[in-house]
């Protein structure tokens, strides 16, 4: 049977980064994956141009029931250490809204640059490998392949979350913590467009592809201030994304339409100057012409002139452009969800390590675990970051 210093399963961001490091560090390391490539989910991120990290990463724009796991692992290895890596293989970045960090070209490059840091540490790597069984004794970790059986001294998982099966997701990484008497704390998708009720559905139908500027609100007073994009099922774009990771089912979320401007002193100022203009005219200055049309269909604007607008009027329909409270359906779920919320509970890891204290040579890193981050680079950087943390510990 062969042995290895370490097996870490799933060559995804974490799994490959890890590998790589500790197999630099002169560990004998086996990554494996179910999958017929590495970094499949990589591929897909960004638009196919990965957004590999974020020029803003800090503790708070991660959730977790255990706030400061996080800490000691972004501290340790930040968002320039990745960006000195992604300079040293020579990939041309570019930042979009809000620190995010793109790829010029593909994302692509982001998997060569890992596969060319896993062969630099010698890392044997097996695809289509799934783990049947995995038991530990004194020696460490033996795993049942569909085909053989290998030991390794130490285990890490770096399995991920459950968003986009059709990537390969599974259960795995919180059955192997289940197994081994970790908590693995309730799941549920994040960064996920929202689906709406059917009559308002039915009636914002037409809308499906306008996009808005907003500043979106949770009920626990989260905010957001990013893009709103309508969609055949509900609602998406990078203010709903975000906010779904603190939404939760039967909760309203209260949306401002118009972020940018003061409503109220803008009608005023266009009454004073064409008091004959309608009121669907004017307000399609500030918005999308097909929302202002819907809105209209739906009641909640006025077929007036602004001259016919009576003060309760407009106090009504500012209130509702700049606080419209949305009840959503639900969301799409983990088939197009970004991230999985929640996993593996941290209280029962090591902050430092990645290491479950209970059970020597364990490791989790990456999306297993009960750490998520907003959109925008920010779970690339806590793979990487978490990954780094990990393999030191392998090295020691």
């Amino acid at each position: 049977m062969e042995r290895f210093d370490a097996i870490v399963i799933g060559a995804g961001a974490a799994g490959m980064f890890c590998a790589a490091l500790a197999g630099q560090a002169g560990c004998r390391v086996l990554l494996l994956d179910n999958g017929k490539k590495p970094g499949r989910k990589i591929l897909m991120s960004g638009g196919g141009r990965c957004n590999f990290t974020n020029l803003y990463v800090e503790p708070a724009a991660y959730l977790s029931q255990n706030p400061h796991f996080c800490k000691s692992a972004l501290a340790r290895y930040t968002q320039w250490d990745f960006i000195d890596l992604v300079g040293k293989h020579g990939i041309a970045w570019h930042e979009k809204t809000l620190g995010q960090l793109f790829c010029d070209d593909s994302a692509q490059q982001i998997v060569d640059m890992l596969v060319a840091e896993c062969e630099k540490g010698n890392v044997t790597q097996r695809l289509r490998s799934e783990v049947l069984s995995v038991a530990r004794d004194d020696q460490g970790y033996t795993l049942q392949l569909n085909g053989d059986s290998v030991q390794g001294a130490k285990l890490v998982i770096a399995s991920g979350g459950l968003s986009m099966p059709g990537l390969g997701a599974s259960p795995f990484g919180y059955k192997i913590a289940e197994q081994f008497g970790l908590k693995v704390l309730p799941t549920r998708a994040g960064l996920v467009p929202f689906t709406l009720h059917k009559p308002l559905l039915e009636q914002m139908q037409t809308l499906s592809g306008v996009s808005v500027p907003s500043v979106i609100t949770a009920e626990d007073g989260i905010v957001f201030r990013e893009n709103l994009l309508f969609t055949h099922r509900g609602l998406s774009g990078p203010a709903v994304l975000q906010i779904s990771s603190y939404w939760q089912p039967g909760e309203f979320v209260s949306i401002n339409l118009l972020p940018e401007c003061d409503l109220a002193s803008f009608l005023n100022e266009q009454r004073e100057a064409h008091p004959n203009q309608s009121l669907k005219n004017t307000l399609a200055m500030q918005l999308p012409k097909r929302l202002v049309e819907c809105l209209q269909q739906l009641g909640q604007i006025p077929d007036v002139s602004l001259r016919q607008l009576n003060s309760r009027e407009q106090e009504s329909l500012v209130e509702w452009l700049t606080h419209w409270r949305v009840q959503p359906n639900g969301t799409e779920g983990y088939r197009t969800a970004e991230v999985t919320l929640g996993g593996v509970d941290t209280h029962a890891l090591s902050s430092r390590t990645m290491e479950a204290r209970n059970v020597p040579g364990l490791h989790f890193i990456g999306e297993v675990m009960d750490v998520t981050g907003w959109l925008g680079g920010y779970n690339f950087q806590w793979a990487w970051s978490s990954a780094w943390a990990c393999a030191q510990a392998l090295a020691e």
